[in-house]
């Protein structure tokens, strides 16, 4: 269906792929994993033909359609999120926005010389319009954009006034409606939140085409793909089986390969001994001789490249009071819109509380609330004693200064800690050798994310308050984050659309819902079987 015979590809002084070969099948499932900056998005342009391979081909079946949803989506603006998603599947929407225009006209006095030209114009588009299916089409466009928690207000306002990432939903419901033979879907985990991700995850799972897609997010993969696809040093490499097993079957061959290599060079070190202490003999010529050449003939072995993880280790945060946060009889209100009535909510020290609720239930609000972003209308948020905050929201990563490099970042906030101490903060934050020199202002999302929280941890506070931290981190920092977050010892009040990292570091759940205000002890595991479902308002399967 799709494969890649033999690729090579180079960017600048970087070799992406050397003679590298993999293949998806109808209906398979396949997770593309490896290091940021290995080649995974041009992996997707290479199939989808917006990138040649340097040598090797790139087989596609004939008639084959393919939609690719990609972390950059273009200008979008002057129509609405229904318009704009049913385009991607053709001209439907011109038509329905020609319907809409003609409709206008029809009614309009100072078009009713053109009343019959109109009408008539009109029953033909129409027409065209049932011909294809359109008024489904747009009912389906409505269930995937709801599906992806667009309100009928969002789905009708323009396009154009939506953040980025409402944006980037807009662009993944576009595919998501094409239903095409393939889909490439690189990170379409970004920018959802929980209740859209197990949507996404059901509709993934019923798709009965074929799959290739990256995600930052274990357990979302873990649930939809059957084969994993590695990029590692050039090579395309294929395991059957989920990021579970790809990970024990990685680990069991860098086992081998280690074990292998140690063998030969315990076998060489012999024969290299050998050579030295008889080549001086003329009794021992012919044996030198022969074991020189086949030193030489010797394939090696190469030692197993290591994964560089990296360990984040906390200093003990001072100790808060037993009260760290009390929210007594709190009102909050935007426009029309009551957000929280009546509430009333404590952390106590070693309480981590993860926010569940659907969006605009006031996750982020609470948060606010608590680091003193904004004011309740009524009632009182009070800090307890002896409390240090660390606030961690979106908007944390503009307010870097774009002029400083990563190093002076870091020390300009910690200016008595010493060179040593900062890059080794750095390398554990994913920013190693050169990258330190890198300005702010050429930063990812990722690598700002990164910055923002190695600043944060560094001198730690005993109370975190955390935004969606997770948003645009790679795997591999999640987990170092999930390790030293395990060991903190003061208090979290935290919202998450990870699944991994609720279950990891939650040990209280706060749930909003339209019912109120609801508390459970035990974490996020433990709400789960408790109300059978991952998310307030969603049920299994659902």
């Amino acid at each position: 269906m799709i494969r890649l015979d033999n690729i090579s590809k180079q960017n600048g002084h970087q070799i992406l792929f050397i003679e590298a070969s993999m293949g998806v099948q109808k209906g398979e499932k396949v997770g593309l994993v490896g290091p940021n900056g290995a080649g995974k998005t041009t992996l997707f342009r290479m199939i989808t033909g917006q990138e040649q391979p340097d040598d090797g081909a790139v087989v596609i079946d004939p008639g084959m359609t393919i939609g690719y949803f990609s972390q950059d989506v273009g200008e979008m603006a002057g129509q609405s999120a229904v318009a704009a998603v049913m385009d991607g599947v053709g001209p439907v929407s011109a038509l329905a926005a020609e319907m809409a225009s003609l409709e206008a006209a029809m009614v309009d006095p100072d078009q009713a010389d053109r009343l019959d030209a109109n009408m008539e114009r009109y029953g033909e588009v129409l027409e065209r319009f049932q011909e294809l299916d359109g008024y489904a089409l747009e009912a389906r466009a409505r269930e995937v954009l709801a599906g992806l928690s667009f309100s009928q207000d969002r789905m009708d306002g323009d396009v154009g006034l939506l953040s980025g990432g409402w944006k980037m939903r807009v662009a993944l419901a576009r595919i998501l409606l094409m239903r095409p033979d393939a889909m490439l879907l690189d990170e379409p985990s970004n920018h959802l939140d929980l209740e859209s991700l197990i949507w996404l995850e059901a509709f993934l799972k019923a798709y009965d085409g074929a799959l290739l897609m990256t995600s930052h997010d274990r357990a979302f993969m873990n649930r939809i793909i059957g084969k994993v696809v590695e990029i590692d040093g050039g090579s395309l490499i294929t395991y059957s089986g989920d990021l579970d097993f790809y990970d024990q079957q990685r680990a069991l061959g860098e086992q081998q390969r280690q074990a292998q290599y140690e063998r030969q060079q315990a076998m060489l070190a012999k024969e290299i001994k050998f050579i030295e202490k008889f080549k001086a003999r003329a009794s021992h010529a012919a044996q030198v001789q022969s074991r020189v050449k086949k030193l030489d003939k010797i394939e090696r072995v190469e030692a197993p490249r290591r994964r560089q993880s990296v360990q984040f280790e906390f200093k003990s945060p001072p100790r808060s009071g037993e009260d760290v946060i009390s929210l007594r009889n709190v009102h909050k209100v935007y426009g029309t819109q009551t957000i929280y009535e009546s509430l009333d909510f404590l952390v106590r020290r070693k309480e981590r509380w993860c926010v569940l609720g659907a969006n605009g239930a006031g996750k982020s609000t609470l948060l606010k609330l608590v680091a003193g972003a904004i004011t309740p209308d009524q009632g009182a948020v009070n800090i307890g004693a002896s409390v240090k905050m660390g606030y961690f929201a979106q908007h944390s990563m503009d307010l870097l200064d774009g002029e400083e490099t990563i190093f002076e970042s870091l020390d300009s906030s910690f200016p008595q800690a010493g060179q040593g101490a900062l890059r080794t903060l750095a390398g554990c934050f994913g920013f190693s050798g050169d990258d330190v020199e890198k300005p702010c202002r050429v930063l990812s999302g990722g690598e700002k994310a990164r910055l923002v929280m190695a600043k944060m941890l560094f001198d730690p506070p005993n109370l975190l308050v955390l935004d969606e931290p997770t948003n645009h981190l790679d795997m591999a920092t999640k987990e170092m984050l999930v390790a030293a977050l395990a060991d903190f010892e003061g208090a979290m009040l935290f919202v998450s659309h990870d699944r991994h990292f609720l279950a990891a570091l939650s040990n209280r759940v706060l749930e909003l819902t339209p019912d109120g205000v609801h508390q459970y002890g035990g974490g996020y595991t433990e709400y789960v079987t408790r109300t059978g479902q991952e998310a307030p308002g969603l049920h299994p399967g659902g």
